[in-house]
């Protein structure tokens, strides 16, 4: 195993067509997102480059865009690092999450179609499933793909706009707590898909709420690795 963390042969190789610079960049964020490199971790360009098939050019400037945004510190003469997020960091962004999704769920209940709530109680099986057999990557997967479909019912173009800035920085916060969340965040999945069935605005907006803040909680709480 390398110093990056990735196991040889884990890390598809990108197609050349295309804009390299953005699929690196997308390639290292969804890495970090996913925790499949840790905060912290020390991240050596030539290492990357070789996981990836591509030259170090396009490593080093993802790595540089990554820094910018606040994924990747740059420390003098030590190298790039996977940014450690500190508590109030956390803290700030998934409570700015409640006020979104909240508002999300309120408005979701008041437009939902019965194909729309076909279509939560869908993700709710997967999710369910994913929980069940303890498939942690594919449960975050499905938690961010749930609250992206609550988001998209309540058709408001600046809400979701404002939450897609907060969503993987939400994935990344929510992965290292998904094992401890596990059914009961699927159990307020359903209580929050009732709500939303039954036009119940206020409903829907607290148990978001309630929901949000679980998470959030769970965060602080968690056992440091």
């Amino acid at each position: 195993m390398l110093s990056t963390g990735l196991p040889q042969g884990t890390v598809p190789k990108l197609e050349r067509p295309g804009p390299l610079r953005e699929r690196v960049y997308e390639a290292l964020l969804e890495l970090i997102t996913t925790r499949t490199l840790q905060p912290g971790q020390h991240l050596v360009e030539s290492e990357l480059a070789g996981h990836l098939g591509v030259s170090r050019q396009p490593v080093r400037e993802a790595l540089q865009r990554l820094n910018t945004e606040g994924w990747v510190d740059l420390r003098p003469a030590q190298g790039a690092f996977v940014h450690e997020p500190t508590e109030e960091e956390a803290d700030q962004l998934l409570s700015v999450r409640t006020l979104l999704e909240a508002e999300a769920a309120r408005l979701a209940a008041a437009k939902a179609t019965s194909a729309a709530i076909d279509a939560l109680n869908e993700i709710l099986g997967q999710g369910l499933l994913a929980v069940a057999s303890d498939d942690v990557d594919a449960a975050v997967a499905l938690n961010a793909r749930f609250h992206a479909k609550v988001m998209e019912l309540a058709s408001n173009a600046v809400l979701a706009e404002l939450a897609a800035q907060v969503d993987r920085r939400v994935r990344w916060y929510y992965t290292p707590v998904a094992r401890q969340r596990g059914h009961q965040s699927w159990i307020e999945h359903r209580d929050l898909i009732g709500a939303i069935a039954d036009r119940d605005q206020q409903a829907a907006a607290r148990l978001m709420r309630e929901h949000t803040e679980q998470t959030r909680r769970s965060y602080h709480a968690r056992e440091k690795s």
